[in-house]
């Protein structure tokens, strides 16, 4: 007869096992999750701990069995007594049936109110520039308001209170204000994040969590995948997805929701899925149960030139991390994050896929680790040696002093058995950038690409085409660079392409040689820049990183101050 076991002991047990995938194993998970469903836990870490291991089982789930009692036990989570006595203490974890406390930006604060505007409230006690609405209160209140503003003095809380319905709460009033006001997009959302308002979202049906976030998978993979530690990482990379799979804007959007809530359960609010584009989502499919969920910027939010695309990463549909790289000149700069939960598991694999993805989808064939990656002004990665990590990957900085510092820490490592480079070290080598180079290394490459000397001298042609009528020099600069490619933009063509076209005139004008060009390389350049407006902005790498004049026409200017 099996001697019972208590609770607390289930579950360390059940932690210690999630990484083990054999038949015995999944008996035991079994046995202590049937112990820890009907148990009422002791602390709030475990309640917490709890809800992670779960989570984990989920994504890699051993069989049938253990995934029906994981998910059934996710799914009435929230009814826990124990979850219900210490709900405060677990509050901003995400877990389903608690508050979560952010300050977030202007694009989420409004999908919040637009989805769940009686969970958001303002967390007064902790807003900082709560005095800065005095300022805006006539711009955002209606003319009858306006004259008792003169008279009345109430603090920003008590106007909202007296002014606000019934049924409303602080935060819908202050933000449904803000949607009304009669003004630029750009300026809305500047005057919202200078106010900094920290937000509080109660659990309501529906809001978000992590507990019930999921994009359910056609099929399921069971067990964990064991790395390829005989092929080169190099020709792993070269190895094309099973599938790409464009979505139409309905799905897209409902992709973004998911990925949203990632964000917002771990209180970050990342500037990608804040503005991603539904029209521009798509799925990459891998074998073993790992999916990347793609998504484009909106057109009024890409750069100048290069092209931002972020990534959810999915194992069996329960999101795991996140992946995002900037890309052009056949390079791609890699920010790399899996979720702490799914940490210790097979991140190489996973990487090694992102790489892959990244090339396929952009044709890339060199890689960049920036240096806040590596651990500057990041402790985390320092304390993780983010280095090592893509160090192992085969990615090597460049810079020579870093180059001299790495040859002695291998050295080291060599000799001395159980050797681990201490912080300062990480540190000193977190401060080159890393690379991984397919092909021949070279130069020319996104992460240095001067944008700010383009930039400032696109600015430059704008004003020198601007009049005392007219105060911007958009329409005339449209009007020359539209000419100079023997270019007429159809009346009916699509605002995005619109916009593309007035942040690329100035470029066009200021490109040096570009009216010794062929009348093929100016009608290249038209397709160039219509892809920045067209639906997907990975068109458009392509295109640029074919278009040899204009990459070196690009480059030439960027080398031109302006000042």
């Amino acid at each position: 007869m099996m001697k019972p076991i208590n609770p607390s002991s289930a579950l360390q047990r059940l932690r210690r096992l999630r990484h083990s995938f054999d038949s015995d194993s999944a008996n035991h998970k079994l046995r202590f999750l049937q112990i820890l469903e009907k148990a009422q836990l002791r602390t709030n870490t475990e309640v917490a701990q709890l809800h992670e291991a779960m989570c984990f089982m989920q994504a890699y789930p051993d069989n049938d069995a253990v995934l029906i009692m994981v998910e059934r036990m996710l799914g009435s989570f929230g009814n826990r007594k124990d979850l219900k006595k210490h709900y405060r203490a677990l509050e901003d974890t995400g877990i389903t049936g608690t508050r979560i406390h952010y300050r977030f930006y202007w694009p989420t604060a409004r999908w919040l109110f637009e989805r769940w505007p009686a969970s958001v409230s303002i967390d007064w006690p902790e807003w900082e520039n709560v005095h800065g609405l005095d300022e805006l209160w006539p711009l955002l209140l209606s003319y009858p308001a306006t004259e008792a503003l003169e008279n009345l003095s109430l603090s920003p809380k008590q106007w909202i209170e007296t002014l606000k319905r019934p049924e409303e709460t602080d935060a819908a009033f202050l933000i449904r204000h803000f949607i009304r006001w009669r003004v630029e997009e750009s300026v809305r959302e500047k005057l919202y994040d200078d106010l900094d308002v920290p937000l509080i979202i109660s659990p309501g049906v529906g809001t978000p969590c992590r507990t019930h976030s999921r994009y359910k998978p056609k099929r399921m993979v069971f067990g964990l995948t064991p790395s390829r530690s005989d092929i080169p990482i190099s020709k792993l990379i070269k190895r094309p997805p099973i599938s790409v799979r464009n979505l139409g804007e309905r799905d897209g959007n409902k992709l973004i929701d998911l990925a949203r809530v990632q964000m917002i359960t771990r209180a970050r609010d990342l500037y990608a899925f804040m503005n991603a584009d539904p029209k521009d989502v798509r799925i990459v499919t891998y074998e073993s149960g790992l999916q990347f969920i793609c998504y484009g910027l909106l057109p009024h939010r890409r750069s100048l030139l290069e092209a931002m695309y972020v990534f959810l990463i999915l194992r069996n549909g329960v999101p795991i991390g996140y992946t995002q790289a900037t890309t052009l000149l056949r390079s791609a700069e890699i920010n790399f994050n899996i979720f702490d939960t799914f940490r210790g598991t097979e991140a190489s694999r996973i990487f090694i896929h992102t790489l892959a993805m990244v090339r396929h989808l952009f044709n890339s064939d060199t890689f960049v680790i920036n240096t806040q990656q590596l651990g500057e002004g990041n402790q985390e990665a320092l304390k993780s040696g983010a280095f090592w990590f893509y160090h192992k990957h085969g990615f090597k900085p460049r810079a020579s002093k870093v180059k001299r510092l790495l040859r002695t820490e291998l050295a080291n490592k060599k000799s001395k058995p159980g050797y681990r480079s201490s912080l300062s070290t990480l540190k000193k080598l977190a401060s080159d950038d890393l690379y991984l180079f397919l092909g021949d290394p070279r130069d020319n490459l996104v992460n240095t690409l001067p944008t700010e000397n383009i930039g400032l001298m696109a600015a430059k042609v704008l004003e020198n085409h601007a009049s005392t009528a007219v105060s911007n020099g958009t329409q005339r600069c449209m009007s020359l660079a539209t000419s100079l490619l023997g270019y007429e933009p159809s009346r009916r063509s699509l605002s995005s392409k619109r916009i593309a076209w007035e942040r690329w005139s100035p470029i066009v004008l200021a490109l040096p040689g570009i009216a010794r060009w062929s009348a093929a390389n100016r009608r290249s350049l038209i397709d160039v820049i219509n892809a920045k407006g067209g639906r997907r902005e990975s068109d458009f790498v392509i295109l640029f990183d074919k278009h040899k004049p204009l990459q070196t026409a690009i480059l030439k200017l960027g080398k031109t101050t302006g000042r």
